[in-house]
């Protein structure tokens, strides 16, 4: 059956905005230049921010892929970004390797770390799954605590920032932009994954695992993909983390992280990429936006969050199903 339009609605505007490819490049255009001149328009502190917002855009659509688009619910996320960030410390403070020489072998432990964890576990489903995802987690913030080799409960400092052809990534302004090139990159890729056979088998095991099956994909190598694509993304983002502040702990990595990544998914729209983006940028801004409440501010936007989920449960901008549903 061919495709059905979604009808406009008050909510369901933004699924409209870009309908077209001309409107949809010339909302990334502003976009882009809105991107390069923010920190120009806002301060040192405002870049701060919104280089964290950033950050966790590449973490979110990371974690999109495995629940997003494989349907696969994950309390552990964090674990891979703390993979990444402290092979870096390690490789660059113990071994003196370069950061760019530090970023595959960040890359490399992290789909070793996804690898060893997914091939027991994915054969479970539900809430099983994310038990044992969210045991992995606390399993890898506990022996970063513990651990000589990371610190310990202090972690590691002294991190040096990376160079690029001459040029010393090392101020605010400088990460900012870096973490801009790293999120369009990270878009790019997730659109790409989203468009292609792997993408495709993702869909299908989401929505029935056992309709898949039968039409031969494999459902377990199929998740353990997603699972290992989820885990260099996590990785890239705790390696830069690691450069951008030079010092990590355990404390970076805890199941709060984890939830705040899920929680930038399912607010903006499970498997789609936009809303992905848009509530990554909620999850950060929106608490340094309320700051003037002082106490309240955490409790104005939990209620917020909690309205948002009560009258879109799929999401502020959710993806569409083939039959213009919203799913």
């Amino acid at each position: 059956m061919p495709d059905t339009p979604i009808r406009p609605s008050a909510w369901g505007g933004l699924t409209t905005i870009l309908d077209t490819p001309l409107k949809r490049q010339v909302a990334i255009a502003v976009i882009l230049l809105a991107m390069i001149v923010a920190p120009l328009l806002f301060g040192q502190y405002a870049t701060v921010i919104l280089t964290n917002a950033l950050l966790y855009v590449v973490l979110a659509l990371g974690l999109n892929i495995v629940v997003g688009y494989a349907g696969l619910l994950d309390l552990g996320f964090a674990a891979f970004f703390a993979v990444g960030a402290y092979t870096v410390g390690i490789a660059t403070l113990n071994f003196g390797l370069n950061f760019w020489l530090a970023l595959p072998l960040a890359v490399f432990f992290a789909i070793i770390a996804g690898i060893i964890i997914g091939t027991p576990t994915l054969r479970l489903r539900s809430d099983y799954l994310a038990i044992v995802t969210l045991g992995f987690g606390e399993i890898v913030r506990l022996a970063a605590r513990n651990l000589r080799e990371t610190g310990g409960a202090s972690g590691l400092s002294g991190i040096e920032s990376p160079w690029l052809f001459g040029w010393h990534i090392s101020t605010p302004l400088d990460f900012y932009y870096v973490f801009c090139v790293l999120a369009i990159i990270a878009v790019v890729v997730s659109v790409r994954l989203a468009n292609s056979r792997l993408g495709r088998a993702w869909l299908y095991v989401r929505h029935d695992e056992d309709a898949a099956e039968a039409m031969g994909i494999d459902r377990v190598k199929v998740k353990l993909a997603a699972y290992v694509v989820g885990a260099v993304y996590g990785a890239i983002g705790g390696a830069f983390f690691a450069a951008n502040l030079g010092a990590i702990s355990p404390n970076s990595f805890s199941f709060q992280q984890s939830v705040l990544i899920l929680m930038a998914v399912i607010l903006g729209g499970m498997g789609k990429i936009p809303g992905v983006i848009l509530g990554a940028f909620i999850v950060i801004l929106a608490p340094e936006l309320l700051r003037d409440f002082g106490d309240l501010r955490l409790f104005i936007f939990a209620v917020g969050l909690l309205l948002i989920m009560l009258f879109r449960p799929s999401g502020i901008w959710p993806a569409k199903s083939r039959t213009g549903a919203k799913r």
